[in-house]
């Protein structure tokens, strides 16, 4: 099954999926590093912002790996979000848009992260007070005809971490923990983020080892 044809299934997921917590205790909204020794192939160098956290486990969406192969409005012809002769009227900054690697769970199945002025009823999640979260493919008719959120990618798949699992990889030195922006989330420049991220918390990478600690 092809990428948009997977999505388009999935597109009435259920968004419990990212049930909140609102304890003030987990890492909703904050943004995870991968420390060097973390060589995974889906992690090496991620950067990974977290959309919920909570005893049940965490889940979240890596915002540095592009996926290979796949092109927004191409993705949306096939989704038939668009016709092929509305293609040309698709808004500027949705075609220059890239579709990201989320994560390697359900990597068929589509997620958009986006600026809180978008809300479908029922389907948009407000992760913080800077993003929300949307699972349907309602975002992306918005999107394509330039009436959707004024920042916003679409990721295929998602990080996933079962009970305790985050809190133990953290405590071995797999991530570090970083605050999220606006333009960590949304921007392209995907080549620089991991650095931008070190550097929000005041780390160099010349200067870290695979075994430095964690913030």
């Amino acid at each position: 099954m092809s990428p948009a044809a997977a999505l388009a299934a999935s597109c009435d997921m259920e968004v419990s999926i990212v049930s909140k917590a609102g304890t003030g205790l987990y890492l909703e909204g904050k943004c995870l590093v991968a420390m060097p020794g973390l060589q995974d192939g889906f992690f090496n160098r991620s950067v990974v912002y977290i959309c919920a956290h909570s005893e049940d486990g965490a889940m979240g969406i890596i915002l540095n790996h592009p996926a290979e192969g796949v092109n927004f409005v191409d993705l949306l012809l096939q989704l038939k979000v668009i016709e092929a002769e509305e293609r040309p009227r698709v808004a500027g900054e949705t075609r220059a848009a890239r579709v990201l690697a989320g994560g390697p769970v359900d990597a068929s199945r589509g997620f958009v992260l986006h600026s809180p002025d978008y809300s479908a009823d029922d389907a948009t999640m407000p992760i913080d007070a800077a993003v929300s979260m949307t699972a349907t493919l309602d975002v992306l008719r918005a999107m394509a005809r330039g009436k959707g959120p004024k920042q916003a990618v679409l990721a295929l798949g998602y990080a996933g971490w079962s009970p305790g699992q985050l809190e133990q990889e953290i405590l071995a030195n797999s991530w570090m923990i970083c605050p999220a922006d606006s333009l960590l989330v949304f921007d392209q420049e995907y080549d620089s983020k991991y650095e931008r991220a070190l550097g929000a918390i005041g780390v160099d990478l010349r200067f870290l080892s695979d075994d430095a600690g964690h913030a």
